[in-house]
């Protein structure tokens, strides 16, 4: 449910990054704002961060689910009902696989 939660949310900053940069785009004062550069800025930052922390968790279930499965792992895992975990995956995998493109023209 967490990880719905989750997914949900990246979608929704996703749209949202996505309707604000149609609407810097019709706005040239806007981008030249020391304000909205300072914004663009901390955006990247944080879609760096968040693409690191996902590929982090998506190699760390990776990692658990190859222990959970081996010998002699398995039979520690077996008696402690350690179960593989779901992998990271949501419906725009493929849009989501690297940071999107935060441009408002500010930086030239």
């Amino acid at each position: 449910e967490a990880f719905a939660k989750f997914q949900a949310a990246q979608g929704q900053l996703t749209s949202a990054l996505s309707r604000l940069m149609a609407v810097a785009e019709n706005y040239p004062n806007l981008k030249a704002d020391q304000g909205f550069r300072d914004l663009q800025a901390q955006l990247e930052g944080t879609e760096n961060r968040v693409t690191v922390a996902r590929n982090r968790y998506i190699e760390s279930v990776k990692a658990y689910n190859i222990a959970v499965r081996s010998f002699p792992n398995n039979l520690t895992a077996m008696m402690f009902d350690y179960d593989p975990k779901p992998s990271f995956t949501v419906e725009n995998e493929k849009a989501i696989s690297s940071p999107p493109k935060v441009d408002f023209g500010g930086s030239n």
